[in-house]
């Protein structure tokens, strides 16, 4: 079996020519050879002498990571009038200080009816207790109110606060049940006649949006309000579905 071998000659041009040459990734041109690549460099080397200041780390960093500032919670108002029908044996007066006049540690457990905020329709009962703080003579009663309005299958909102029986007062919204769950926020009361009538307007946050049903253009408060005749008595357009009682 004969074996063939072809070895270039060193000295041979053809040797020489037909010989590969490692192509570099940076070309440049010879003007006398413009089919000559310009040989590899040994070595490469980059310098960043460039200083960045923290004011400049800082603004890379905030756009690397943005960080995304927190939208203002959505505020929901809620108008509900409290009616004192004088059905419900409501207030109740707990003396327990043991004096005559209205002292710190008498309680006043209560319950009345509540509508919404155009009277036309009956939404449920508030619920609670207060607890006498201050006796004022001739001025009236500082309480620690808790207490709940409870709004049938949409569920309840849970108030606590100061309850003064001779002027306006803010309460907080401590939580709630149903389409209340998670609520917060504050409701100012408006004492009409104590403790016969009075108007409440939620600033509710952290929930979806109610039910319009509970939503409208409520009656301005004044002494002469009254709930719609349907409204109190019940008809089945006049009141929520399954409204407390």
């Amino acid at each position: 079996m004969l074996k063939l071998v072809f070895s270039p000659s060193l000295s041979s041009p053809v040797g020489r020519s037909d010989r590969k040459q490692p192509i570099s990734s940076s070309r440049s041109f010879s003007n006398s050879n413009p089919f000559r690549f310009s040989p590899r460099p040994s070595t490469v080397r980059v310098s960043y002498k460039k200083k960045y200041t923290p004011a400049v780390a800082s603004a890379f960093l905030s756009w690397l990571f943005p960080v995304k500032t927190p939208s203002e919670p959505k505020i929901q108002e809620l108008n509900v009038y409290e009616m004192n029908e004088g059905d419900r044996s409501s207030p109740a007066f707990l003396k327990l200080s043991g004096k005559e006049t209205n002292s710190i540690g008498d309680l006043v457990p209560f319950s009345n009816k509540i509508y919404h905020g155009n009277l036309q329709k009956r939404l449920g009962i508030t619920a609670g207790i207060c607890i006498l703080i201050n006796h004022y003579p001739n001025r009236g009663d500082r309480y620690e109110a808790i207490y709940s309005f409870y709004f049938g299958d949409y569920g309840h909102l849970s108030v606590q606060g100061t309850y003064l029986t001779y002027k306006d007062t803010f309460l907080a919204i401590t939580g709630g049940s149903g389409v209340f769950e998670g609520a917060y926020g504050q409701v100012k009361l408006n004492q009409i006649i104590f403790p016969m009538k009075l108007f409440y307007t939620f600033y509710i946050k952290g929930i979806k949006d109610l039910p319009e049903e509970l939503l409208g253009q409520p009656l301005p408060p004044s002494v002469n309000v009254e709930a719609s005749a349907d409204a109190k008595a019940l008809l089945a357009h006049a009141c929520i579905k399954n409204y407390t009682d």
